[in-house]
C-alpha cells in the first residue's frame, strides 16, 4: 500500500522505513535481521512482506532455531542465496543497524507500537487506508494554494440562493447574509472561484447530518483562512435542512466546511453559525451515501458535489 502511495504522488511522498522491534517479542529482533540479509541480496521487501503476512505462522513457533529453520525456507522460495542468507545473519552491521534505529525511535517516546506512521515528522493515528492516505497529500498541497480571507462583497439586504448540483441530484440553499454576512461572504466568494467543484461528503450520517466542503475529503482542509462564529438568537438547529458552518474545537475557527442537519439538533444551537436553510432538494440529501470516517471500518466512495452557482437578487 504504501508504495502505491509513493509511486501516486513522487513529488509529495517518500517512503522512509525504519525497524522498531519489539522486545515484548523475542523473535522480533530475528525479523528484522531476516529482512535485513535478505537485502543484502535485493530483496528486503520481498523478505519483510512475507514474515509481515505470515506472522501468525512464525510468531507460534517455539525456539529461535524453529524460526531460523522457517526464515531459510522462506529464503529458499525467494530464490535467495540460502547460505549466504544464513551467514549475514551474523553479521554485526546489521544488528547495530537496527539496534540504533530501535534506539533513536524510542527515545522519542512516540512510538508504542507497530506499525507507526510518521508524516511530516508527526506522528500520524488517523486512518491508514489508501483513500485516507491520498486525502493527506491533497491536504497538504492545499497548504500550496491557500486562499486570503476575502473583502466583505456581498449586499446583506439583498438575497442570494445558492443552486448545489450533486452526483445524486441538485438541491438549493437560501442563505442568511444578513444573519451571518462573514459566512456568507465567504461561502458566496469560495463558491464562485469553483473551491466546492467536485469536493465530496465526507461524513454523511443520516440521523445527523452531511458534512462538506473540504477538498481533500479528510475533514482537516479549509481555505487558509479562518473567521468567527456568527449566531443570531432566532436561528436554531430545530428542524431538517438547517445549514451550519463546521468547526475545529476552537469556535472562531470556521473555514469552508459546512454541514446540513437530517434533523433537529438543538444541542449545537449557539455552538455553530447557521447561514441557511435547505429549501428545495432534501430528498436528494437523503439519497446520500452514509459514510462516518470515525467508526466505518471500510469507507464508501463518497458522493460529491459538482458544482455551486450563486444566484443574487
Amino acid at each position: 500500500m504504501l508504495a502505491q502511495f509513493a509511486k501516486e504522488n513522487p513529488e509529495y511522498v517518500r517512503v522512509i522505513y525504519r525497524h522498531f522491534p519489539l522486545d515484548s517479542h523475542p523473535l522480533s529482533m530475528t525479523a528484522s535481521l531476516a529482512s535485513e540479509s535478505a537485502g543484502l541480496q535485493g530483496k528486503f521487501w520481498e523478505m519483510h512482506d512475507v514474515i509481515f503476512e505470515q506472522q501468525g505462522v512464525w510468531a507460534g513457533l517455539k525456539t529461535p532455531a524453529d524460526f531460523n529453520s522457517w526464515l531459510a525456507n522462506q529464503a529458499k522460495t525467494l530464490g535467495l542465496d540460502v547460505d549466504k542468507f544464513n551467514k549475514d545473519f551474523d553479521n554485526p552491521d546489521l544488528l547495530k543497524k537496527i539496534t540504533d534505529q530501535r534506539d533513536a525511535i524510542g527515545k522519542t517516546g512516540l512510538v508504542q507500537g507497530t506499525p507507526t506512521l510518521f508524516l511530516n515528522n508527526l506522528p500520524y493515528g488517523g486512518r491508514n487506508d489508501l483513500d485516507s492516505l491520498r486525502g493527506l497529500v491533497a491536504l497538504f498541497k492545499m497548504q500550496d494554494n491557500a486562499l486570503s480571507c476575502p473583502a466583505m462583497a456581498i449586499d446583506p439586504q439583498k438575497q442570494y440562493t445558492a443552486n448545489i448540483s450533486t452526483s445524486k441530484g441538485d438541491f438549493v440553499i437560501s442563505l442568511y447574509p444578513d444573519k451571518a454576512p462573514l459566512t456568507v461572504n465567504s461561502f458566496v466568494y469560495l463558491a464562485r472561484k469553483g473551491w466546492f467543484d467536485n469536493v465530496p461528503f465526507h461524513r454523511v450520517m443520516l440521523d445527523f447530518v452531511a458534512q462538506t466542503g473540504d477538498p481533500s475529503g479528510t475533514g482537516l482542509g479549509g481555505p487558509g483562512y479562518q473567521f468567527g462564529l456568527e449566531t443570531s438568537p432566532d436561528l436554531k438547529f430545530d428542524k431538517a435542512g438547517v445549514v451550519g458552518m463546521a468547526h475545529a474545537k476552537d469556535p472562531n475557527s470556521n473555514g469552508s466546511q459546512f454541514f446540513i442537519t437530517y434533523v433537529p439538533t438543538p444541542n449545537l444551537d449557539g455552538q455553530f453559525t447557521i447561514f441557511g436553510q435547505v429549501t428545495q432538494g432534501m430528498d436528494v440529501l437523503k439519497k446520500l451515501t452514509a459514510r462516518n470516517p470515525a467508526q466505518d471500518q471500510i469507507l464508501a466512495t463518497p458522493d460529491t458535489i459538482k458544482t455551486i452557482t450563486i444566484v443574487e437578487k
